[in-house]
């Protein structure tokens, strides 16, 4: 296996910049499923930085479920991410689009919960018309993540609380570029896994629509939970 690379001092955090590098060598193959990684001390003198910052890539690789930490033993590989993941995103860019995902999880389960209990007939409406939008969109075969943004967008307006439109509009391009690469693994993956990511946005507008809070805010966590998981585990969802 080769050497870490320097870490350039740049803005990007440079625990991600780690987080990066390992998984590049993992969806490349060079590690593979089983395979142990070097340790902090090695990864420390290859890279050039510290071992707080190596210890925070190994955190972060923990949490996506990408390797595992065996007591005595050391850090081995778990899983092996999509292949598609390093090619539509900057590896180092990764950890980021993820952290993303952990405040999604709070803050549009809470949303859809409250839509369900406060949406109006347009704003029912307006759901339904982005779900519609997706549906035709999936159909053609390419999803533009725009088309998804929408839908989340018209949960979080039917939620009675402009803030959370507000946090998502905030949020933007973070979101998009993370959408744009989960939906890019979709478009690669089979017909069944698009379809699956349909009915995940089809049953958090079903359950807005039936005023069902906790299916609400259940839906929408899965899907999140799901659209998580399908970029950082290429071996599930085919």
């Amino acid at each position: 296996m080769s050497e870490f690379r320097p870490v350039p001092r740049r803005k990007e955090r440079l625990g991600d910049i780690i987080y990066g590098q390992i998984l590049d060598r993992i969806t490349a193959g060079a590690l593979k499923p089983g395979d142990k990684l070097p340790s902090e001390n090695e990864i420390c003198r290859s890279s050039q930085v510290s071992r707080p910052t190596v210890r925070e890539a190994l955190m972060r690789l923990h949490a996506d479920g990408l390797v595992v930490t065996r007591q005595g033993s050391g850090t081995y590989v778990q899983h092996r991410p999509s292949e598609h993941l390093t090619r539509l995103a900057k590896a180092s860019d990764i950890a980021e689009l993820l952290r993303c995902f952990e405040v999604r999880l709070g803050l549009e389960s809470q949303a859809a919960g409250l839509a369900a209990q406060r949406r109006t007939p347009a704003e029912v409406e307006a759901i339904f018309a982005a779900l519609d939008a997706l549906r035709a969109a999936f159909a053609r075969g390419s999803v533009p993540a725009r088309t998804d943004f929408a839908f989340h967008l018209a949960v979080a307006a039917a939620s009675g609380n402009p803030l959370f439109g507000e946090i998502l509009e905030t949020l933007n391009e973070t979101i998009q570029e993370m959408m744009g690469v989960a939906l890019g693994i979709t478009r690669a993956g089979s017909q069944e896994r698009a379809r699956r990511v349909f009915d995940e946005h089809e049953a958090i507008a079903e359950a807005i629509r039936q005023g069902d809070a906790e299916a609400a805010t259940l839906t929408m966590r899965y899907h999140l939970h799901r659209a998580r998981q399908r970029l950082t585990d290429g071996q599930r969802d085919q």
